[in-house]
């Protein structure tokens, strides 16, 4: 069986995009492709790139600061996707231009001192209360969001989840769907969710922004 490149799974996948907003009645271009490039090396990012991707992210701040140098001509906007602990805040302030995952009031204050100007920010959200999971209860994010918006170097634009991992991407349309109730009842515009396995019914229900990793990239190196 032949192996599919880079190029042609960007191409598949930006497709299932595509069909996913005919099937809700929305214009994919509401909708960002962010790559998920962790545990991939700078080569994949330079074939998607290729490709026709602008968005790409990474979980780690070490693995980003090792990448960065050999896609310094790359015109992409970075996402921090993973999990940010407060001491690598100043690192990553210098690699990423959106932070999807501010998931503690301590952290988002900690961004805001040593932010050199406004921060593109989203709220992460464990929506599913899974104990293994970052993020702000439902019930925690209105007077959380609320807090933090009045940091002055923070721009919140949305609410972000990691919905948990099933084998039917429909038993987590509740999980998307609560995002997006929330973020409306906020007035934030963006919502960072849905992964490889549950994107489609992510779109379905409001997602603006999309984390896309093994579908676009293969399977990681190393499993």
């Amino acid at each position: 069986m032949q192996t599919l490149t880079i190029a042609a799974r960007v191409r598949e996948a930006l497709q299932r995009v595509q069909a996913a907003c005919r099937r809700c009645g929305r214009s994919p271009e509401e909708v960002t492709v962010v790559a998920v490039a962790k545990g991939f090396p700078p080569e994949a990012v330079r074939e998607a790139h290729a490709a026709g991707l602008r968005h790409f992210g990474e979980n780690r701040v070490q693995e980003a600061a090792a990448k960065r140098p050999f896609l310094a001509d790359l015109d992409v906007t970075w996402h921090m996707v993973g999990h940010l602990q407060t001491n690598k805040v100043r690192k990553a302030l210098e690699l990423f231009q959106v932070f999807h995952s501010v998931d503690s009031e301590h952290l988002a204050r900690e961004m805001d001192r040593r932010a050199p100007g406004p921060l593109t920010v989203l709220l992460e959200v464990n929506v599913a209360g899974e104990p293994t999971k970052f993020g702000f209860s439902p019930q925690e994010v209105p007077a959380a969001f609320e807090r933090i918006a009045r940091l002055p170097n923070l721009r919140v634009v949305g609410l972000m989840t990691v919905a948990p991992a099933v084998p039917n991407p429909e038993e987590v349309r509740p999980v998307f769907r609560r995002l997006r109730q929330l973020a409306r009842a906020l007035g934030l515009p963006h919502l960072s969710m849905g992964m490889s396995d549950d994107f489609e019914v992510a779109i379905e229900e409001g997602a603006t922004m999309v984390r896309l990793g093994r579908v676009l990239f293969g399977p990681r190196p190393g499993g």
